[in-house]
């Protein structure tokens, strides 16, 4: 039989608590964890540990992101409502989750098919109507649906992609952990006349590298962007 997954209730107060003791003061924010019940965006082994504020693996190597530091970077994004969002590393959709309660439209792109079928999956039965999954390259950004008011990006590399830079709109804000993959500092930056200014840095983190043509190289052969299933 499936396991019974929870509705949002005291395990994700429990994650509302620690976003605050990690300086998030964004009460917009905090709702929108509080209302998002993250056991529906973890794989089924780990329902029980989805009110803690720690990653959970999701196969191919990656985790999910820990709660607190998914809401230390929309923070960061300074959200208010009526933003354009690209996001880039889908997962199982917990932090396009959160995006689409605070921006007017979502777009990820996620690398794995399977992870963007999941997380496509979950977003849909949580009614989430503002965001969308495309399979493809992060790196290249989503020119198709340019220009982004926030990009956020959730895989290490020690220069943003250049092409996230030209897809974002003037004064926009983008955060990305800087780093080699395993040792970062998340950082976030404003767009503009010159390129990317660096606004200031947000937190010290560990995160898997980011894949792409402007990231690490990978052996697997290169996707071509699609939505839908």
């Amino acid at each position: 039989m499936p396991r019974p997954v929870p509705a949002p209730g005291a395990a994700d107060d429990d994650l509302v608590r620690a976003a605050r003791a990690m300086g998030v003061r964004d009460e917009r924010l905090l709702s929108a964890i509080r209302d998002t019940p993250r056991a529906r965006f973890v794989p089924a082994a780990y329902v029980s540990a989805a009110g803690t504020d720690t990653p959970v693996p999701l196969g191919h190597g990656q985790v999910t992101t820990q709660p607190s530091l998914v809401a230390l970077m929309i923070h960061a994004l300074a959200l208010n409502g009526d933003e354009r969002v690209l996001e880039i590393g889908t997962g199982y959709g917990y932090q396009t989750a959160l995006l689409a309660r605070l921006a007017a439209r979502v777009v990820s792109v996620e690398r794995l098919p399977d992870l963007a079928r999941r997380a496509r999956a979950n977003l849909a039965a949580q009614g989430v109507r503002n965001a969308e999954v495309v399979v493809g390259d992060g790196t290249l950004g989503l020119p198709d649906h340019a220009p982004y008011d926030a990009v956020v990006v959730c895989a290490a590399h020690p220069e943003v992609p250049p092409p996230l830079v030209t897809q974002l709109c003037p004064g926009g804000r983008l955060v990305q952990p800087i780093g080699p993959g395993g040792a970062e500092e998340v950082e976030v930056y404003e767009r503009s006349e010159r390129g990317l200014d660096r606004l200031g840095f947000v937190v010290a983190a560990r995160f898997v590298r980011l894949y792409g043509a402007h990231g690490f190289p990978s052996e697997e052969a290169p996707l071509t962007p699609r939505g839908g299933p």
